[in-house]
C-alpha cells in the first residue's frame, strides 16, 4: 500500500496487493465516502432520437460516492463498493459501483476525523507492505502444498499430489516415481516463484530433506529454511505460524502476531485463567484495568449494530487507551481467525486473573 495523502478526514491510496483490498474493504464502510476513475454511460452520445442506454457512450471520469455497502472475497483481486453518486460529471445522485483492483488509486473521505483503529489498521498496511513476501512449502512424499505467508492470511497457491483414487494408505512409493513427482513439483515452482522470494520448506519425517539438495541442484538460490513440524498438510502451516518456528523469516508479518497471541489466549484458557471472553467478563475486565491485550476481529471492531455494555464496539474500544491496553485487529483468513469467531469475535489477554 502507498498512502500518497494523509490527512484527519482523507486518505488517498494506491492498492498494491490483496492484503490492501482486505484492508481497503474495511476502511471503506457505511458512513465514508470513497471517490476514484470510474465510467458511466453518457446519454446525451445515445443519438438524436434517442437510443437504448447501452448504445450511449461510456466515459471515464472521477466519481465519489457515498458509501452504502462493499462485497470482497477472501484473495479476490477485487473490490466490489457500491454507493449513490456524490461527485462527478453527470448522475449525481444515482447508483455506482466501484470495482477497485491491484494499482487503483482510491481516495476515502470521511466527515469527522477518522477513528484511532482505522489510522492504525491503514498504518499497519503501509508497513505490512514493506515485509518480504514468504513462500511455505508443505512437504510429504506423495503430497506438496504451496501457500503464501500475507499480512492478513495463509494463502494456498497450489498442491501437487500423487495419491490415487483408493486408499489413503495405498500410495505410489517407489523411488522412481517419487523422483519423478519431485521434478515436476520443482519445475512448477520455478516457473511460479522469483529467486527473491524466501521459502520455508515444512512437514513431518525427511521429505523435505530429500527435497533441499534438488531444489538446490536444480538452480534455486532462493532462502531456504528447513522446519520439521509434527504434522502434514494445511495443519504444518499453521504449526510454523502459531509456534513462531520461523520468526525470523515471519516476525515482521502481522500474522503471525496474530496467531501467538491467539494461541496464547487459547493456553491461558486452560492454564492460568489470565483471559477473558464473552461480553460481561470483557467489560468487567475493562473497568478493572486487567485488559493488557484485546484480541477483536477487524470486522466486529467496525460493527455499528451489535453491543457491550450498551456502547458499539468502537466506542467501547476507545476505552482500552484510558487503562495503556493494547488492541489487536485480527483477520478470520487464517484458523486461528476463525477460532477466534467461534468465540464471539473477540478474547482479552489480562494482566491478572479476575
Amino acid at each position: 500500500m502507498k498512502i500518497l495523502k494523509r490527512q484527519p478526514m482523507l486518505w488517498r491510496i494506491r492498492i498494491e496487493s490483496q492484503d490492501d483490498l482486505w484492508s481497503i474493504s474495511r476502511l471503506a464502510r457505511k458512513g465514508t465516502s470513497i471517490a476514484m476513475l470510474g465510467d458511466r454511460r453518457d446519454q446525451t452520445t445515445a443519438g438524436e432520437t434517442g437510443g437504448r442506454a447501452k448504445s450511449a457512450e461510456r466515459k471515464k471520469m472521477w466519481i465519489k460516492l457515498r458509501i452504502e455497502t462493499s462485497e470482497y472475497q477472501t484473495f479476490s483481486d477485487t473490490l466490489r463498493i457500491h454507493g449513490i453518486i456524490e461527485e462527478s460529471k453527470i448522475d449525481i445522485g444515482l447508483h455506482h459501483t466501484h470495482i477497485v483492483e491491484i494499482m487503483d488509486e482510491v481516495q476515502i473521505t470521511s466527515l469527522t476525523p477518522f477513528d484511532a483503529t482505522d489510522v492504525e489498521l491503514l498504518k499497519q498496511s503501509e508497513k505490512a507492505s514493506k515485509a518480504a513476501q514468504v513462500a511455505l512449502l508443505v512437504v510429504e512424499n506423495d503430497e506438496m502444498i504451496l501457500y503464501f505467508v500475507t499480512g492478513r492470511g495463509l494463502r494456498e497457491s497450489a498442491m501437487w499430489t500423487m495419491r490415487g483414487g483408493g486408499k489413503r494408505g495405498d500410495l505410489k512409493t517407489t523411488s522412481s516415481v517419487a523422483s519423478s513427482f519431485r521434478k515436476s513439483v520443482i519445475l512448477a515452482i520455478s516457473a511460479q516463484l522469483n529467486d527473491e522470494i524466501p521459502m520455508i520448506l515444512c512437514g513431518p519425517g525427511h521429505a523435505k530433506d530429500v527435497l533441499l539438495p534438488e531444489l538446490r541442484d536444480s538452480g534455486h538460490s532462493r532462502f531456504i529454511k528447513l522446519v520439521a513440524t509434527s504434522m502434514g498438510g494445511r495443519s504444518a502451516a499453521n504449526e510454523v505460524l502459531s509456534e513462531g518456528l520461523a520468526e525470523d523469516l515471519l516476525g515482521e508479518h502481522a500474522i503471525s502476531k496474530e496467531i501467538m497471541l491467539l494461541e496464547e489466549a487459547w493456553t491461558r484458557l486452560s492454564t492460568t485463567g489470565t483471559v477473558a471472553y464473552g461480553k460481561e467478563q470483557l467489560d468487567r475486565a475493562l473497568t478493572e484495568g486487567a485488559i493488557e491485550t484485546l484480541l477483536i476481529t477487524a470486522d466486529l471492531l467496525r460493527n455499528e449494530e451489535d453491543t457491550i455494555a450498551g456502547k458499539t464496539w468502537p466506542v467501547w474500544c476507545r476505552g482500552l487507551s484510558d487503562i495503556s491496553a493494547e488492541i489487536v485487529q485480527c483477520s478470520t483468513d487464517h484458523d486461528s481467525g476463525l477460532q477466534l469467531l467461534g468465540m464471539g469475535g473477540v478474547v482479552a489477554l489480562l494482566r491478572y486473573k479476575l
